[in-house]
């Protein structure tokens, strides 16, 4: 059937009736995206499964608001749900590589910092007034001078002995000796050796004994130290075991409830008493203030706060933008110190997963991949339910240098990854840890039907919009032209366009085309505007094709009549802008056996899909034109002035209305392009891009003049895809311009001919022309066939006697 399209089969306009909002009331206005409940239902469940591995892929186009669709039912129920806890790492006195971690109800992780920063002033400051009391001294002195006296004791016992023997004790700092005395004083040496022998070997073998003596009173004399020095420290123990004992009672009492830092309080204390003297000299050292370096040996007393959850209430809701593997797992930090890297527990520092553990996190899929190592950390991290603190050479194997390894942390998170259905299934596909870690998809819509509900809300969110981001309020008519491009943003009539992201952007540049002009509202002008300017900005190379063709540079030709020639339409697609171009499709036929060839296709410039419809027209005039005759032509179709490959099916109806065209030899009208993809039975297809093919063409037209002879045709079922610009319909009413819908190749070539199409049996028709065509084509071939058999014969006889083999 053919029909040509009349203005108002082109446009489906809004008529929705839209309330009216009160400038300052948005109480009415939906908080959440529209049409996605498919997508809610799935993240409904899988948020709230707590069971293995129900993380969620939200999977979806560009712009179809998946992240905010995600925080906003996030936020809905996490307020509902318990704060999680804080965590904290603190050193480890025994194994000081491997800091301990700390679990705390939220805000104690802040409170246990402050109060151990407390805890070790007041240490410090009460040891130096218990260290310089006066019944600390007292005891002290009291211990010394009891240690005085045994000494004293033992050292005149040495010395009277030394006496009897007419001995003198030295002392030097490496040795104690004796030296023998005449007549109370010291021999000297030259008097020792003018001694007879005997004399000489008494005095050496009384030397000797006493020696023995002398050293086992030594040893006693350094027991009596040691025991001197043991029971000072006894009462430095006693008196800073009274003094911290007293100072952690309360700290102790508070966090009785947590057995992790009862424990870490204990090594504290034992660790203060243990290391006193290191302590008290660290201390001092602080007084004196060192501008340049921090005291390292009291860093062992602070607390990290890892996660502090004192101001959170509820789940903590975190979208991860900038997925590095150190962002998500953490990291341990290091700075310089005289040409070396150091580092100690109080340089940990959180990740991602630290800071959504016991709530949400939220990655693009794209930015996970773009990282290295992200993925399988993570994966890993939620197999495992634990974050492990690791330095990403320790992932290679690469690492030699001595760093920390922190415990490693209970993980408790739900992932939500965002990203397109291609990630989806190439995880699918190939990654098999992805199956059972990523079990629910949220599939969201990129278009919805455009029903009045479904309008109602449309108008209602950009209603919102424009109040949230303190917009200009748009009118009525605005909020209709929003609907109308939100339909031709799905190229459908009955659809609207889920891809918010590029329809508010549209509403932010007619606001500030309003703002410019002092306007009190977005009005319908400023919309339209928005829309020309974004195209304007992205259609130079279009502007350059069309004043190529004018020029003459492209050969288009718009009027008159040609056989084996017409003019298709192609997209081109700019990323942001999709524009229609046409081309010229030639075709020449010959007698032959090759059927149907593309000069595309011969040198390599033809894509899989444009073969495949090449293939089809073989098909399609087998059907129609060769059951009771061999293939007999060679017909050769060529995209005139195309220079890259030719891809896509919509020209293969193009392609064969030009066979149609050169076999049957009936002239084609120039001024009409065509569309559509065709099948072997000559139905005509949808395809894509029709608005922008129609729009394109028209331009050509309209640059080259119109004549109101000139039109195009596409497929019936692409008339719901119509929604064209105002220019184009106001050319259709104004029948400067047609447009028809055909449903087969039948139809389409008698708009482009002006004869019908009919059969092979009725004369004169367009197939009873091609059919003639190919019959004599077919008649030829066999005439061909035959006198080339015959030739063949005779110059077989011929060199049969010319060798002497027939006589």
């Amino acid at each position: 059937m053919i029909v040509q399209l009349q203005a108002d089969r082109l446009l489906k306009p809004c008529k929705e009736e839209i309330p009216n909002l009160s400038t300052n009331d948005t109480s009415n206005l939906p908080d959440e995206l529209i049409d996605q409940k498919r997508a809610e239902e799935a993240l409904k469940m899988g948020l709230k499964i707590k069971g293995n591995g129900f993380n969620v892929f939200a999977s979806g186009d560009e712009g179809t608001g998946k992240l905010t669709a995600v925080k906003m039912f996030l936020e809905k129920i996490v307020a509902n749900e318990p704060t999680p806890d804080d965590w904290c790492y603190v050193y480890n006195f025994k194994e000081p590589y491997q800091p301990k971690k700390i679990q705390l109800p939220a805000g104690l992780g802040a409170e246990l910092k402050s109060d151990m920063k407390a805890f070790v002033g007041d240490a410090m400051q009460t040891l130096i007034k218990t260290f310089e009391s006066e019944v600390y001294l007292t005891k002290r002195q009291t211990i010394k001078e009891k240690n005085d006296k045994q000494q004293s004791a033992l050292t005149l016992m040495i010395n009277e002995k030394a006496e009897k023997e007419s001995l003198s004790i030295k002392q030097t700092p490496l040795e104690v000796y004796t030296i023998p005395l005449k007549k109370g004083e010291a021999m000297t040496d030259e008097e020792f050796d003018n001694l007879p022998l005997s004399e000489k070997q008494i005095i050496q073998d009384k030397q000797t004994k006493f020696t023995t003596e002398m050293n086992s009173a030594l040893k006693e004399q350094r027991a009596l130290e040691k025991e001197m020095n043991k029971e000072n420290k006894t009462l430095e123990s006693e008196v800073t075991a009274y003094a911290i004992n007293e100072l952690t009672q309360d700290i102790s009492l508070k966090y009785e409830m947590i057995p992790d830092v009862v424990q870490y309080l204990d090594c504290v204390k034992k660790d203060i008493l243990e290391n006193l003297t290191d302590f008290m000299i660290s201390q001092k050292e602080k007084l004196i203030e060192m501008p340049v370096l921090e005291n390292e040996y009291m860093k062992r007393y602070q607390i990290n706060v890892l996660v502090d959850n004192a101001l959170k209430k509820g789940s903590p809701i975190v979208i991860e933008s900038n997925p590095t593997y150190n962002n998500l797992m953490g990291r341990v930090e290091k700075e310089s110190l005289m040409g070396s890297l150091i580092t100690d527990f109080t340089m940990i520092r959180k990740g991602t997963l630290h800071e959504a553990n016991g709530g949400y996190l939220i990655i693009n899929a794209a930015d996970l991949f773009k990282n290295l190592f992200s993925w399988e950390a993570l994966k890993r991290a939620i197999s495992n339910k634990e974050i492990r603190i690791e330095e990403i050479s320790e992932q290679l194997g690469y690492l030699t240098t001595k760093t920390l390894k922190p415990d490693p942390i209970p993980l408790d998170v739900k992932v939500v990854l965002v990203g397109s259905p291609l990630y989806y299934h190439l995880l699918y596909e190939h990654d098999n840890d992805f199956k059972s870690l990523f079990k629910v998809k949220a599939d969201f819509n990129s278009e919805m039907d455009r029903t009045p509900e479904n309008t109602a809300n449309y108008f209602s969110f950009f209603q919102k919009l424009s109040k949230k981001e303190n917009m200009l309020a748009p009118d009525k008519e605005a909020l209709r032209k929003l609907e109308e491009f939100g339909a031709r943003s799905t190229d459908d009539q009955n659809k609207l366009s889920m891809r918010f992201e590029k329809i508010t952007d549209v509403l932010r540049e007619a606001n500030h085309y309003a703002t410019e002009e002092a306007q009190s509202f977005i009005g319908a002008t400023h919309i339209e505007k928005a829309i020309e300017k974004r195209i304007y900005r992205s259609n130079m190379i279009s502007e350059k094709i069309n004043e190529m063709i004018k020029k003459k540079h492209i050969l288009i030709e718009l009027t008159g009549k040609k056989t084996g020639q017409v003019n298709a339409l192609s997209i081109i697609d700019m990323g942001d802008l999709r524009i229609g171009k046409p081309s010229k499709i030639t075709c020449t036929i010959n007698m032959g056996k090759e059927g149907v060839i593309t000069v595309e296709r011969e040198v390599e410039l033809s894509g899989p899909i444009h073969t495949k419809g090449v293939m089809i027209l073989n098909g399609y005039l087998t059907e129609h034109f060769f059951q009771d005759k061999p293939i007999s032509l060679t017909a050769r179709l060529v995209f005139e002035q195309s220079y890259a490959e030719v891809d896509g099916d919509s020209a293969s109806s193009t392609e064969l209305y030009a066979l149609l065209s050169a076999l049957s030899k009936v002239p084609i009208q120039q001024g009409i392009a065509v569309t559509g993809s065709v099948n072997q039975k000559g139905e005509i297809q949808s395809i894509g891009g029709i608005n922008e093919k129609i729009e394109g063409y028209f331009e050509v037209c309209k640059i080259m003049g119109l004549n109101g002879e000139q039109g195009i045709m596409i497929p019936s079922s692409n008339i719901q895809n119509l929604m064209l610009k105002k220019e184009v319909i106001d050319a259709v009413k104004e029948n400067k311009f047609k447009i028809w819908a055909v449903d087969s190749i039948d139809d389409g070539i008698e708009v482009l001919t002006g004869i019908r199409s009919g059969s092979i049996e009725e004369e004169g028709s367009i197939n009873w022309l091609v059919d003639k065509t190919i019959s004599e084509y077919s008649k030829k071939l066999k005439e061909f066939s035959f006198e080339e058999k015959i030739d063949q014969k005779t110059n077989s006889t011929n060199y049969l006697l010319s060798n002497g083999v027939l006589k």
